[in-house]
């Protein structure tokens, strides 16, 4: 079986990116984390990264003079390593045209709502706000418009009585930490080896 390889881009302690590790271990699934890159070089997430022998990277943001010249840099990275699809997995960066329009198809990002239902941050207080009676999470495609892309794996919690934004967070990412991979798997089965993108 040919696995695919993953470039996950985190921000902060990495659950999901833990997720997507647990799940390549496993001798059937089809894919392999090739690097964890951080925007932010005090992210819990690369020494977990590590401790797992995957290979990790920083690209720290406030050290590029603008957006352009960030996404080139973190782009250098992903072509040294063999990476078919990128998964943001808690990465807190608005990634531009530019760097997104070459990889569309091949990144994705997963989002604490039922999309289109409340894109952007704050979710779970506006759901509850609202008196929804079901959240969940997203995994989606990633194009320029933020969170606009296609729907590739959604799982629902209950909204219960007397929630707050904490334990419906708490919820929500136990069905992340089952999409994501999910949406992984779905992903494989359709990318047929690496193709070269990047910047130009």
């Amino acid at each position: 079986m040919r696995k695919i390889g993953l470039g996950i881009l985190i921000s902060g302690r990495g659950s999901n990116m833990d997720a997507l590790i647990r799940a390549c271990e496993q001798p059937d699934f089809p894919a392999f984390v090739s690097v964890v890159i951080s925007n932010r070089p005090d992210a819990p997430g690369l020494k977990k990264a590590e401790g797992r022998g995957i290979a990790t990277s920083v690209v720290d943001h406030e050290k590029y003079p603008d957006r352009a010249d960030f996404e080139k840099n973190l782009q250098k990275i992903l072509d040294a390593h063999p990476v078919d699809l990128i998964c943001l997995a808690g990465f807190m960066r608005i990634l531009g045209a530019a760097f997104i329009r070459p990889w569309e198809g091949r990144i994705i990002n997963i989002h604490p709502s039922l999309l289109p239902d409340y894109k952007g941050l704050q979710t779970h207080e506006r759901v509850i706000a609202d008196e929804k009676k079901e959240s969940g999470c997203t995994v989606h495609h990633v194009i320029p418009a933020m969170d606009e892309g296609s729907v590739i794996v959604q799982k629902k919690v209950p909204v219960l009585a007397g929630d707050t934004p904490a334990m419906l967070a708490a919820r929500v990412l136990e069905k992340e930490h089952e999409a994501y991979p999910e949406a992984v798997r779905i992903l494989a089965g359709k990318l047929k080896g690496r193709q070269k993108v990047g910047i130009a």
